[in-house]
């Protein structure tokens, strides 16, 4: 939340204040807001030894003591050809939580350097019979909301190897069988592709079809037949759930020969 005043600066005679130097500033009224003491303060000449007067410097400053005072500001110089053209620099369309302007102790300001070429002033509707018009708004935050850390949440682990078991397990969508040594096994040719480079070349390589030029309108189960290995050996379900200790009750080699053969990742 924030207690928000304005106070509006007139400065006349803005042609006799040009050349009393570079950092030399005029200063308003001090205003009173959210219980500090604020004052505008202008600089004809510039703020800034670098730029060689050719900026006029605006600044806001903390008139009164505080400490780590936070606050949003808002400069505006009045457009007088009453066409409403005014120049904003503005704090206000910023979220407090994005962090207002902290004044650490009593002097200090937040403005802009180079607020607006001198020469360009000059030939503007901002000046209007020597004279220039400032409004300044202020917005001391009181107090700041609460923003709860959203809850960290626990991810499970993995469990699709068990959802490709029971795929396998239900033979749902089954596209491919094996028939090993007279026992039949049902699986799916993407997650097998998936496992092995062997089957991705077997069933997804568009040049093992080639010979095959006819399109196939049936709908009958492709069935591969595999003589050189026991069913016992043969487990789809190694392919499906990773269930390596189905396969390590056989023989070592057994292991070692079917991932040679099918080029298992």
């Amino acid at each position: 939340e924030t207690v928000n005043g304005s106070h509006r600066f007139v400065i006349q005679g803005y042609s006799l204040a040009k050349g009393m130097g570079v950092g030399k500033h005029i200063a308003s009224e001090t205003f009173a807001v959210g219980g500090y003491q604020w004052a505008i303060y202008f600089y004809p000449d510039g703020k800034n030894p670098e730029d060689n007067s050719a900026y006029v410097s605006v600044f806001i400053a903390l008139a009164s003591e505080g400490t780590d005072v936070r606050a949003l500001f808002e400069l505006t110089l009045q457009d007088q050809s009453g066409r409403g053209k005014h120049k904003v620099h503005s704090h206000f369309d910023r979220a407090l939580d994005a962090g207002p302007y902290t004044l650490k102790y009593r002097g200090s300001m937040w403005g802009y350097k180079r607020f607006f070429r001198r020469t360009a002033l000059e030939t503007s509707d901002f000046l209007k019979d020597d004279c220039l018009k400032i409004n300044c708004t202020v917005g001391v935050v009181t107090s700041t909301m609460e923003y709860s850390r959203p809850h960290s949440l626990e991810v499970p682990d993995s469990d699709i190897g068990h959802h490709f078991g029971t795929l396998l397990e239900s033979q749902e969508g089954a596209d491919v069988i094996f028939s090993v040594a007279g026992e039949k096994f049902h699986a799916h040719k993407l997650v097998l592709a998936a496992r092995s480079s062997f089957f991705r070349s077997e069933f997804l390589d568009p040049e093992s079809d080639e010979e095959n030029s006819e399109v196939d309108t049936s709908n009958e189960i492709k069935e591969i037949v595999i003589d050189d290995m026991e069913p016992k050996v043969f487990q789809v379900c190694f392919f499906y759930a990773d269930l390596i200790l189905w396969i390590l009750q056989f023989n070592k080699l057994d292991l070692y020969l079917i991932k040679c053969k099918y080029s298992m990742v």
